[in-house]
């Protein structure tokens, strides 16, 4: 049938997104701008060539699959993967055999597959010949740099650069991320906003500073167009922080060293104020992640009467490492040390799985509705909602924790 002419901001798409609270909201992006910023990131963050073979792992149901597997790389005509199905079946080396066998050359992933990688053992990607692989990226979260570290070492062999990228379902494409050969990375670090992006820190008042809310101040091609069918939720929600001043909230903390690198904290309804001070959970999940045992963490607060919050930590473990009152005494030692007492967590829950959206995000709000006994929220957009259910009996016949 004959293409159809579209208007720029014709609607191209309705994507749903969990919500931090409450149900998920429908994203609608347009047709003209999104196009254009899903091909120039793509072309640029991925440093894309005529002879590459990129692979990005995500669902193309959320996104990064829309954005990175979709739009983007056919509007560059780029050879890509498509995989779907899991990363260990029928084997863990699975996707270093994918790699192997079509001469992946781009690799795009999450930091949760990371994690998991980490977990299974360096082995599986070492029977395997990776030696095309010349880039590697991180997209969903922020990367710790404990897991940059081992993808660069273990995946990339000590030689790929690595793209830590921050964007939203929201902004349509990446906003935040270094640049092949241009920028130097830090692991950890999102680097600079793409060109053209306008990104700063602002406290509450609205004033910059060198931590706080991460903002947009201004329009972008691939930015969201509204929430489907709720206007009022829309202008609530990323507009109305700061008196509608058109200054984009992205709900996210982060802090600029002083080489001017964004380094990005996580929500910010995720950072506790324990007996009056501010800990960032991915600072407290970071050093987790530090200790030999452990392969993923997830942290939350709780109500204390004393402190106010209190730190609550779901702690998933390595291969061959097996949950104790002596490791949990260890992982509180161990955090202490890292960062202070003052982050020690009150509880530890050894957990084989953690609650996930299926674009790999931890879904903390339910974690934190298990650790203060409430009724459970929304879980329409978890990969596997009887997560939540086996969490909360476990953390319940544990006696609320380690």
């Amino acid at each position: 049938c004959p293409a159809e002419p579209m208007d720029a901001e014709d609607h191209l798409f309705v994507l749903y997104t969990s919500g931090t609270t409450g149900k998920p909201k429908g994203i609608v992006h347009s047709t003209a701008g999104y196009l254009t910023q899903a091909y120039a990131t793509t072309k640029w963050v991925f440093d894309l060539k005529e002879d590459d073979v990129y692979w990005c792992t995500a669902d193309v149901g959320w996104i990064t699959g829309h954005s990175y597997i979709v739009y983007g790389p056919l509007a560059n005509g780029a050879t890509m993967v498509m995989y779907e199905g899991a990363p260990d079946f029928p084997h863990r080396a699975r996707f270093w055999e994918i790699c192997e066998k079509y001469g992946v050359t781009v690799f795009y992933t999450a930091p949760t597959a990371v994690r998991a990688f980490m977990k299974w053992g360096e082995e599986y990607p070492a029977r395997h010949d990776l030696s095309q692989l010349r880039l590697l990226g991180s997209v969903g979260e922020p990367i710790n740099p404990e897991a940059w570290v081992w993808y660069h070492r273990h995946i990339g062999g000590d030689r790929c650069p690595i793209v830590d990228t921050w964007w939203q379902t929201e902004t349509g494409a990446i906003m935040i991320t270094p640049l092949p050969g241009v920028t130097e990375t830090t692991p950890g670090s999102a680097t600079r906003p793409f060109p053209g992006i306008r990104a700063t820190l602002l406290n509450e008042a609205g004033e910059e500073t060198r931590s706080g809310y991460l903002a947009i101040t201004r329009p972008w091609p691939s930015m969201l167009r509204g929430i489907w069918g709720d206007e009022e939720r829309f202008r609530q929600t990323y507009w109305s922080k700061w008196d509608d001043k058109g200054i984009y909230f992205a709900g996210d903390g982060a802090k600029v060293d002083s080489d001017g690198y964004y380094w990005v904290l996580g929500r910010v309804d995720d950072v506790l104020n324990v007996a009056g001070h501010r800990i960032g959970t991915s600072e407290v999940e970071s050093a987790l992640v530090e200790h030999p045992a452990v392969a993923e963490a997830a942290v939350v607060g709780k109500t204390d009467p004393i402190k106010g919050q209190a730190v609550a930590a779901f702690v998933t473990l390595r291969e061959g490492k097996e949950p104790s009152a002596e490791l949990v005494v260890a992982l509180q030692t161990h955090v202490a040390e890292v960062i202070g007492a003052i982050a020690r967590p009150q509880q530890i829950l050894f957990s084989a799985d953690l609650p996930k959206t299926r674009s790999g995000k931890i879904m903390r709000r339910l974690l934190r509705d298990i650790a203060e006994g409430k009724a459970l929220g929304d879980t329409t957009t978890l990969a596997d909602p009887n997560v939540v259910e086996r969490l909360k009996r476990r953390y319940e016949e544990s006696g609320k924790g380690g």
